[in-house]
């Protein structure tokens, strides 16, 4: 049975986070009904090509889903459902964030199959709140919780930031117990990445924004302290209690095929990774002029090396790693050399070998985006030792 998981992105917030540089806009709500009406359109459009599939996961994100409202939300899940094979024990995952959950419309959104949250709670400070701009405070964010577990939901998880201005190792150790004490099924951590364009991007400099090494010391006591308390880690900044992982995630991590719907939407299909327009006004005319599906706004055709590649860089990112097999079923070609490259992180506590797996330390994780550009480096050298062959898989190690 071939699976495939789609995300609908909703574009809408109540207002932008100083940290933030996601697809998402404030107001716009006029928008709503009409982009509503776009997405619906685009799915009914590319629903025959997903004959071949049963959809097992389905992840609504933005943006705020909750600011698009549950009528809508339900409405575009119910029209999955009657153009796709949506499997009836499929994960189906909503972001929200606590400004946005009414107790009502939870058991509404529960009522038509949605079972699982990622709430954006991001710190129960107030003080760190209001310095990053978030729309609700510590009270607000308690109160949602108790919502989404009024409304029977059973699958909680809930984003946290460490590295926030002004916040000390401290601060973050009772954010992470505040958390625990609430026991939700799964806990992402986030390192603060101050990007070009968002509000922070002035304060870069500060000596009021935690350093590198704070945010090592931050990450590290994160990995000691969920383990601690019964949570997995399983990728780089998520964790778990066992079997809780994000199934709809995961398929980004392990090279799964995924369709998205809605501006800047990315799917990954038939070996083409694409994207859709980013502007919501420019995805609305081109779903009603009919060139949403056959003109993204990117599109990528990948080799097998190129997908060995993506192998390499998501697999590092996950506690399950990469391994000879699963890279030579894609791309038959240096894994020796990368493997030596793992040898050597091993001496280093960077990597742990576990059967004929490779994956990262917690030291590894802090390191991870340069380690995995040494590996990635080091299969373009083999390649460019080999040469390019006729066809991608006509060499062996």
């Amino acid at each position: 049975m071939k699976t495939i998981g789609i995300y609908i992105h909703t574009p809408f917030c109540l207002s932008k986070c100083a940290y933030c540089d996601f697809v998402s806009y404030e107001g716009k709500n006029e928008l709503m009904p009409s982009y509503h009406d776009a997405v619906k359109t685009h799915i009914k459009e590319f629903a025959p090509r997903l004959d071949a599939f049963y959809v097992d996961t389905v992840y609504f994100g933005g943006g705020t889903p909750t600011r698009f409202g549950a009528k809508r939300l339900i409405d575009i899940f119910e029209l999955m459902k009657q153009q796709c094979k949506v499997l009836v024990d499929g994960e189906v995952t909503l972001e929200a964030n606590p400004e946005s959950v009414k107790l009502d419309e939870f058991k509404e959104l529960r009522k038509a199959g949605f079972n699982r949250v990622s709430l954006g709670i991001q710190s129960f400070s107030d003080v760190k709140l209001k310095r990053i701009g978030r729309a609700h405070d510590r009270e607000e964010a308690l109160d949602a919780i108790e919502h989404i577990r009024a409304a029977k939901f059973d699958n909680l998880s809930i984003d946290l930031i460490y590295g926030l201005p002004g916040q000390t190792r401290e601060d973050w150790a009772e954010d992470l117990a505040q958390a625990v004490r609430l026991q939700p099924e799964h806990i992402s951590a986030y390192g603060l990445k101050i990007e070009k364009g968002t509000k922070l991007w002035h304060q870069r400099s500060s000596p009021d924004i935690p350093d590198d090494d704070t945010q090592a010391d931050m990450y590290l006591y994160t990995v000691d302290a969920l383990a601690g308390a019964g949570y997995v880690q399983y990728e780089i900044s998520n964790f778990a209690k066992p079997g809780r992982e994000s199934k709809h995630n995961l398929k980004y991590w392990t090279l799964e095929p995924y369709v998205g719907f809605g501006s800047s939407a990315a799917s990954y299909f038939g070996d083409v990774r694409y994207k859709y327009l980013t502007d919501p006004e420019s995805y609305i005319a081109a779903v009603k002029n009919n060139t949403a599906i056959t003109i993204p706004d990117e599109t990528e055709y990948l080799s097998s090396y190129e997908r060995a590649a993506d192998y390499i860089m998501l697999g590092m990112r996950t506690s399950l790693g990469i391994c000879r097999d699963e890279y030579n079923a894609i791309y038959r070609g240096g894994f020796d050399s990368i493997e030596s490259t793992l040898q050597d992180f091993i001496k280093l506590d960077f990597v742990i070998r576990n059967d004929d797996r490779y994956s990262f330390t917690p030291r590894g994780f802090l390191l991870s985006n340069r380690l995995i550009g040494e590996l990635l480096d080091v299969q373009a050298e083999r390649k460019l030792q080999v040469g390019t062959p006729w066809r991608d898989n006509d060499y062996y190690n």
